[in-house]
């Protein structure tokens, strides 16, 4: 059965991310499409470099086209924040993305997107769930692709320039000319070299690519860009002496920088360094949007500039909601996803390098030197972050403690205050916090401590692991 988390439908190929599944999906949005007098435009559609994606495409295509819906397929593989530009540029209802984004390379997946290019958020999943409940057995119809081809229900586009061109007129390319920057990019074996590389090699910037070949294991490691997957970026940086290494997840609409010195960036500090620049260098002013598991440093640069910081749940059609409610200049997450007013209505993690790279070229600031700026005016704090496995039975467990009885470990601060609006989180009165919470695209719990101190923060990680009987991933 197919069901939807955070971040779109994802499952194991072969397991449930089957051909049948797909078109089953395809159906179920068609018969939305129909219900709501939405399919004279049409839909777009484009994949990633994971196994099976393209075929995938090309399945749900056909479903589309024996409905007489005219499928437009982005035949080359893609960043996804191409088809959520195309589906806000050009007015679509719809979008369809066949990505797994940063899961392990044995997932594959598709996410949806609703006018305006946004995620499509829980209600417009669970409308697409219910149609797919609905479906009888033998109304899923197909025709073969070459017959969707001919009848024209079926053309293939590629707008890659008009994506990079709006990427283009948004950033400061003269600033970036005259800066002469060394860039060291990682693909990380995903869809994001072409666009990166036409846009720094237009700045003129000096660039060089590790991880550029296609690879549906992305080199045997999760196409994620953390800590623990950006070692060779980090040495490459050092040994060349680049001003910058920017890595991108598997269909790059999230981002993980280097910085001048060989040290990760957690995406936290990649969110507080652009709300900082757009502020304090290019005089923008307005609120910031975080989810409840990212930095409340987001929240002491807001209170520095005289602006506001919005808490949301996980899952990025929150943010962009209240961006849009709130006016807020820019909003992210901490995994690596953010967005800025006046781009997408999503992550973009291409759109996001070209920012950091205008950053260093406007301030003439190397990163390091810009993030102890900040620390200097905002303070300075420390998140530990930890991944948990469990089994079913051990789920139902800690969500019946977590949020049905609400308990919670002795704890050596004093508590402010709890909220239950995404996991379990803990707010202390010394500004701190701690939160737990069941991954909405993998079977993880995931906690997240942030305090003044690294001991306090990974003290308090390893109470809740005593608390819940944790067994660290």
């Amino acid at each position: 059965m197919v069901k939807f988390g955070t971040g779109g439908w994802r499952a194991v190929i072969g397991d449930e991310f089957t051909k049948e599944n797909i078109q089953l999906l395809t159906q179920g949005l068609v018969n939305k499409m129909k219900n709501e007098g939405v399919t004279e435009k049409g839909i777009v559609l484009g994949y990633d470099r994971r196994f099976l994606s393209k075929e995938a495409m090309q399945w749900a295509a056909q479903v589309f086209a024996a409905a007489q819906i005219k499928a437009y397929l982005i035949n080359k593989s893609s960043p996804t924040p191409l088809i959520m530009f195309y589906v806000m540029k050009h007015e679509f209802p719809y979008g369809m993305m066949i990505t797994a984004s940063h899961n392990p390379a044995i997932y594959n997946g598709i996410k949806v997107f609703t006018a305006g290019g946004r995620d499509a958020d829980e209600i417009q999943t669970k409308d697409i769930e219910d149609y797919i409940a609905d479906i009888e057995d033998g109304e899923v119809k197909e025709v073969t692709y070459e017959e969707g081809k001919a009848a024209g229900y079926i053309e293939e586009i590629y707008p890659l320039n008009e994506y990079l061109d709006n990427i283009i007129a948004s950033v400061d390319m003269e600033a970036i000319r005259n800066a002469g920057l060394k860039v060291a990019l990682d693909p990380m074996y995903g869809v994001s070299e072409t666009s990166l590389k036409t846009i720094l090699l237009t700045a003129r910037c000096e660039v060089a690519t590790i991880h550029d070949r296609h690879d549906t294991l992305f080199g045997g490691k999760l196409p994620a860009p953390t800590a623990a997957t950006l070692h060779s970026l980090q040495n490459y940086v050092v040994e060349k002496h680049f001003d910058i290494g920017i890595a991108t997840d598997g269909d790059a609409d999230r981002i993980g920088v280097i910085d001048d010195k060989g040290n990760f960036l957690h995406p936290n500090s990649i969110l507080v360094l652009l709300y900082y620049y757009l502020v304090k260098y290019k005089g923008w002013s307005g609120p910031v949007v975080r989810n409840i598991a990212t930095t409340h440093m987001l929240d002491k640069v807001a209170e520095r500039f005289g602006e506001k910081c919005y808490e949301v749940p996980v899952g990025f059609k929150y943010i962009s909601a209240k961006m849009q409610e709130t006016g807020a200049i820019i909003g992210g997450e901490s995994s690596g996803g953010l967005t800025v007013h006046g781009h997408i209505n999503g992550k973009d993690g291409i759109y996001a390098a070209a920012l950091l790279i205008e950053m260093l070229a406007v301030t003439g600031k190397k990163l390091s030197e810009i993030m102890e700026d900040i620390d200097k005016e905002c303070g300075k704090i420390h998140m530990e972050e930890r991944d948990y496995k469990f089994t079913q039975e051990k789920k139902e467990n800690m969500q019946k403690t977590l949020m049905v009885d609400k308990l919670l470990p002795d704890l050596p601060e004093e508590i402010d205050h709890v909220s239950y609006l995404d996991g379990s989180k803990v707010y202390f009165k010394n500004g701190g916090w701690v939160i737990a919470r069941f991954s909405g695209t993998e079977p993880l719990l995931r906690i997240f401590c942030e305090m003044q101190k690294k001991e306090s923060a990974e003290e308090i990680c390893k109470i809740y692991e005593r608390f819940l009987e944790l067994e660290e991933k």
